[in-house]
């Protein structure tokens, strides 16, 4: 059977108020910011289907029958759907945050057990023991922070600005550059102490983009920007480590785990591994554990021109090479194909009409509504009038 998911709502205040309603016809009648609509099995916020005629969250149905729903294989992920599905919509920044790699999160989920810390604590660093390897889809342009910047880019930038107050602090990396000196200055400064970063605040706003050249006046115009919301937070600094993109509409990338990112701007389908584990470096006033953080973070650096994915082109079907086992991502754009079903599936509509056969029966899905697939129906034959994403492992 093909079930229609129903799918809860985050309002974040980071969320936007109309993006939702117009991208995908999902009502906001009492006008929230709509930031997040999650689409899987996540205890946090699990759609629900009508099943056997009541509708039950889904992560329980899977729960009551892995082998159905996942497949034979379902203990490798522990009996549980593997990925999350999320339309995403920022109208102000996420925080700058990492996540933890598997064997970490395990870790941190049990110490923090241990430890008697409450899921809902505001100070609770792993809300799971799963790691959070991520692509983003991009359906409106789409700003955003994605690892760090190689090291020349980060020398340059900061020998340029010359900020007085963190001299002493840059003297190591500007000396030699390498992934130890650059996780000892991003240390030192997410740690500044609250009149250091103030004064380090103050002298990276009083620098006159007007005069620097384009690289370095692009990077100030954007922690402008990020400095009406967040006036005196640390990570006003982190455009100066991080890669800056903006994806165009039908971009993707991948974020992997312990690498520093930050969405800025825009909506997108974002995919990831069930996960709700989250370790905040700035530009928020949730809680923020740096040595946490940093122990959980990889300082190498990424090109900026190997960010954007590319797709394997089979014709109707964009195929991305994703380097993880937790999900598979593909783009389906207009045209008719039969599809083998070997995992759960989950199919959002992004825009058009999707028309799905299974024997004699046709479910259709518009625009911002979504079904899921249990592995264990045989396969199905898509009838695509518009775009739909198709998440599967």
């Amino acid at each position: 059977m093909i079930f229609r998911l129903n799918n809860p709502i985050k309002h974040y205040a980071w969320g936007c108020k109309r993006s939702f309603s117009d991208l995908f016809q999902i009502a906001n009648p009492e006008r929230q910011p709509q930031a997040e609509l999650w689409m899987g099995s996540h205890p946090n916020g699990s759609s629900t289907i009508i099943h056997e005629g009541t509708e039950t969250e889904l992560v329980d149905v899977i729960d009551a029958a892995p082998s159905h729903w996942l497949g034979v294989n379902h203990q490798q992920f522990n009996s549980k759907l593997p990925f999350l599905v999320k339309i995403l919509a920022a109208s102000q920044p996420l925080s700058i945050q990492v996540h933890p790699n598997k064997n970490a999160a395990e870790k941190g989920f049990e110490r923090e057990n241990a430890q008697g810390i409450a899921i809902d604590d505001p100070k609770r660093n792993y809300k799971d023991a799963n790691h959070k390897p991520e692509l983003v889809y991009a359906v409106t342009p789409y700003l955003a922070m994605n690892g760090f910047r190689e090291f020349q880019a980060i020398h340059r930038l900061f020998s340029t600005l010359a900020l007085p107050s963190i001299a002493k602090l840059l003297e190591p990396f500007l000396s030699a550059p390498n992934e130890d000196s650059l996780a000892q200055l991003f240390g030192a400064i997410l740690q500044l102490d609250e009149s250091a970063k103030q004064q380090a605040v103050i002298e990276l706003l009083s620098v006159d983009a007007s005069e620097e050249c384009t690289e370095v006046a692009e990077t100030l115009q954007l922690i402008a920007e990020l400095a009406k919301l967040y006036p005196s937070d640390v990570g006003l600094f982190a455009p100066l480590f991080l890669n800056v993109i903006e994806l165009q509409p039908g971009e993707a990338m991948f974020l992997y785990a312990e690498t520093p990112h930050a969405y800025l701007k825009g909506v997108g389908v974002e995919v990831m591994a069930n996960s709700d584990n989250v370790l905040r470096a700035g530009l928020t006033p949730k809680y923020i554990d740096a040595p946490e953080l940093l122990a959980n973070t990889q300082f190498k650096p990424i090109k900026a021109c190997d960010l954007r994915m590319t797709p394997i082109n089979h014709g109707d079907r964009l195929s991305y090479p994703i380097p993880v086992d937790d999900f598979k991502f593909d783009i389906i754009n207009g045209g008719v194909m039969d599809i083998e079903v070997s995992s759960a599936e989950i199919l959002l509509c992004v825009k058009g009409e999707v028309k799905i056969k299974l024997e004699q029966n046709i479910t259709t899905i518009k625009t911002g509504e979504s079904v899921v697939i249990p592995a264990s129906t045989s396969g199905y034959t898509l009838c695509c009038q518009g775009l739909v994403a198709r998440t599967y492992c």
